[in-house]
């Protein structure tokens, strides 16, 4: 795995934002985990030592921590321990109930995603479904959110 990434922007965030909430930039931060030998350490292992040696928030820590992998080709963008992980959401013009039976019906997603075989996990009414992918590898989680938005009671946000 090789990076492109560079010192003034690392896991796309600037110096300048690094520096502003962590009073060190990027090149600094790369120092003191490359002197740490952070190239050895798991990504728990980094955070943890941004936070407790260095004073960082835990926030930010995970933030450096994803940025100096990244930097040193240890991870990629999306990149997570257990593989890669993306998502994308959506508003619509519905009730969660109607969505969740939607999603949670076996012949509707059978019409969405012809010839795969998903496996529901967990599934909590009208707030989320967790689901196994036909490879048995992936997994597929889907939440259902109207609380604490603007969107009214019939749209709906979801992400998958």
């Amino acid at each position: 795995m090789t990076s492109k990434t560079t010192s003034s922007k690392a896991g796309g965030v600037s110096s300048q934002a690094v520096q502003a909430k962590t009073g060190r930039g990027w090149d600094d931060w790369f120092v003191i985990l490359d002197n740490a030998s952070a190239r050895e350490m798991t990504h728990t292992r980094i955070a943890r030592y941004l936070r407790e040696e260095q004073g960082v928030s835990p926030w930010w820590s995970q933030m450096v921590a994803n940025g100096y992998e990244q930097a040193r080709g240890m991870r990629e963008k999306h990149q997570m321990p257990e593989g890669y992980q993306i998502s994308v959401s959506k508003t619509i013009q519905a009730p969660p109930t109607a969505l969740y039976q939607a999603w949670s019906d076996e012949k509707t997603r059978d019409r969405w995603f012809p010839g795969e075989s998903v496996t529901v996990r967990k599934a909590t009414p009208n707030r989320s479904l967790r689901m196994t992918w036909s490879d048995s590898a992936s997994t597929v989680e889907v939440t259902f959110n109207n609380k604490g938005n603007d969107k009214g009671s019939s749209k709906t946000q979801v992400v998958v």
